[in-house]
């Protein structure tokens, strides 16, 4: 038996927009049940996300200490945006976000893992890519703002990631998902068997 999850569709009858935001907006579905009932499924709208498990030579993972308000913690992640622009191409909005947040380049890059973040109440997607071969980019450094002035960078071993994702200390989703999931490439076939990083990806699809 295969273990993959597979597109379906279950039929709408009325679809609203009670709330638009400046990047997200949530919808309410009515939605057809197996046995013939109508529910409503209110649900986050999202562009969708990149996120960057950024590895140096010596086997460190560049982590971001950030401000989230809505859990009211400073959270350690990985570098991660959204797609801005619908169509954008994954790697190349993640190429963009490495600069911008810790102006960093990378050679080498792969696809980790695509992920849905909460699937019971928001569809956004989010690719994780693995980047290789650090250096540090050309030029000014991005200006940023808001929290993310306020932002700590650091370099962290693997292994202390994922101590602190089990032990509970660490709690960003795309860091504990990026950490493990190199860890059990490492462990297995290898990062050089990952996906390219134009692999498709159908929650996003976009042009090469």
């Amino acid at each position: 038996m295969t273990i993959k999850d597979a597109p379906e569709e279950w039929r709408v009858t009325a679809t609203s927009t009670p709330f638009r935001g400046n990047k997200t907006s949530v919808r309410t579905d009515d939605v057809v049940m197996p046995d013939g009932t109508v529910v409503s499924r209110d649900y986050q709208v999202h562009p969708g996300s990149v996120a960057i498990l950024a590895l140096d030579d010596a086997g460190r993972v560049l982590v971001l200490r950030q401000y989230r308000h809505p859990v009211r913690q400073k959270l350690w992640e990985i570098p991660a945006g959204l797609l801005d622009v619908p169509g954008e191409n994954p790697l190349h909005a993640a190429q963009r976000e490495l600069y911008e947040e810790a102006h960093v380049k990378a050679e080498d890059w792969r696809v980790l893992t695509d992920v849905y973040t909460t699937p019971g109440g928001c569809d956004e997607a989010v690719r994780i890519f693995l980047a290789r071969g650090l250096s540090a980019a050309e030029g000014e450094r991005f200006e940023v703002s808001e929290e993310e002035a306020d932002m700590e960078l650091a370099r962290v071993e693997t292994a202390e990631l994922v101590r602190g994702v089990l032990a509970g200390e660490l709690h960003n989703n795309c860091l504990a998902v990026g950490v493990l999931a190199l860890t059990a490439a490492l462990a297995g076939d290898g990062v050089e068997s990952l996906r390219p990083a134009e692999a498709p990806w159908p929650a996003r699809p976009f042009e090469s």
